[in-house]
């Protein structure tokens, strides 16, 4: 493949190829978990080496499909190479559990995606490695927090589930001053938007659930980075933990991944338009969307951001049976988690739920959050429906609440 072929066209081709056997224009789903092995002590050792990612063995090590999909996702993100994880949070666990030894020291964005939150806030410090959760949208705290034992930099920007934008470059340097790994969790970018390692960040973590993917119809996780550590993570985290990614599941993220440019376009662009409605209109108290000029960090979003993805947060009504009575009423947005799909999703936070469930933050941590959720928000996916009839959905349940 051509590396001067520009994105929306690698989005079609990386990773394809016309079939040897049947000289089909797509390569095909390859299910088998076994390969035929050489007879051929010098092939026999090169299918076995991490050196040659075209030869196979068995399936939770490397396969074809999924290899396909790795080098779409390198040539997309710009990576050396990419490693295909069965969901988002076995990439997290992959990478983490990879690269951190007992007595080592990580700092992590606080409020970030539940899983990655009680991941390093309940499972690593039985490990003896020592977590710093910081609001990493913050300078201030995160240089604070730095060791010269800290070994990673950990964090999610777009931030899930409240909007934080984290200043990539800027963390980038502090965390290379003392040696540390950064880590970016960019699924909410959608990739499209936002490229962390042009920023300086070391390592790039996509769940592929959500945008990659696109359909709402596979699971699957994407770590990149450099091609020597990549390796590490392949075997250790991988391999050893079992993480590896289904060959039909990498097949469907595969497919979703030709429209990726088309969808984040309509995405974001919905997206403005229904802030912009949410912000102007007299029931809704608050919103957080990065392209609005009154997210706190705009200014940041928008220097490291082409777009501004397909997310927002926004609250209305602190009476929680209100919000359910929204929520009943909402004819086109579903109800449901997740999130990147081609539909859209919302999912209702209440405040009480977000600190017994969503985030495991010490009492003293808690007051902005708390300022934030106030009796709930909502998280919103806007999908790439027609955004006045997502609009009009919006305008006609806010009506309903009386």
């Amino acid at each position: 493949m051509s590396k001067s072929w520009r994105f929306d066209t690698q989005c079609v081709h990386s990773g394809e190829g016309v079939d040897g056997d049947t000289r089909a224009i797509r390569r095909p789903l390859h299910m088998a978990n076994s390969f035929e092995l050489p007879t051929d002590f010098e092939e026999l050792f090169k299918t076995f080496s991490w050196e040659h990612a075209d030869k196979y063995h068995y399936t939770r090590e490397q396969s074809p499909t999924p290899r396909y999909l790795e080098e779409r996702l390198a040539t997309l993100e710009g990576s050396d190479d990419c490693i295909a994880a069965a969901s988002g949070m076995g990439a997290v666990a992959a990478t983490l559990f990879t690269l951190l030894n007992a007595g080592d020291h990580i700092v992590a964005s606080e409020v970030c995606y539940t899983g990655t939150q009680k991941l390093l806030a309940y499972h690593f410090p039985r490990f003896g490695v020592d977590v710093s959760l910081v609001d990493t949208s913050d300078l201030s705290e995160l240089k604070a927090a730095l060791r010269p034992d800290t070994k990673v930099v950990y964090i999610e920007t777009p931030g899930n589930p409240l909007m934080n934008i984290s200043d990539i470059e800027a963390i980038s340097k502090l965390a290379h001053v003392v040696g540390a790994t950064v880590i970016v969790d960019s699924t909410w970018s959608g990739l499209v938007t936002q490229k962390p390692l042009e920023l300086g960040a070391d390592v790039v973590i996509h769940s592929a659930t959500k945008y990659l993917n696109g359909h709402g119809d596979a699971l699957g996780g994407a770590v990149l980075g450099e091609k020597k550590l990549m390796d590490q993570i392949r075997e250790y985290g991988i391999v050893h933990l079992g993480a590896c990614i289904s060959p039909f599941n990498a097949w469907q993220i595969m497919r979703g991944l030709v429209t990726l440019p088309l969808r984040m376009e309509k995405h974001s662009d919905n997206a403005m338009k229904i802030a912009k409605y949410l912000e102007s209109h007299p029931k809704v108290k608050m919103v957080l969307y990065p392209g609005l000029e009154s997210h706190p960090m705009h200014k940041i979003a928008k220097r490291q951001m082409t777009a501004f993805s397909g997310m927002m947060n926004f609250a209305f009504e602190d009476d929680l049976q209100k919000n359910f009575d929204f929520l009943r009423n909402l004819k086109l947005i579903t109800h449901a988690v997740s999130l990147g799909h081609d539909q859209s999703l919302i999912l209702y936070m209440p405040g009480a739920f977000f600190f017994d469930e969503w985030v495991m933050l010490a009492e003293e941590r808690q007051g902005k959050y708390r300022d934030i959720m106030g009796a709930g928000v909502y998280r919103f996916s806007i999908g790439i429906e027609n955004s006045d009839d997502l609009i009009e959905d919006l305008d006609q349940a806010l009506k309903s609440v009386n």
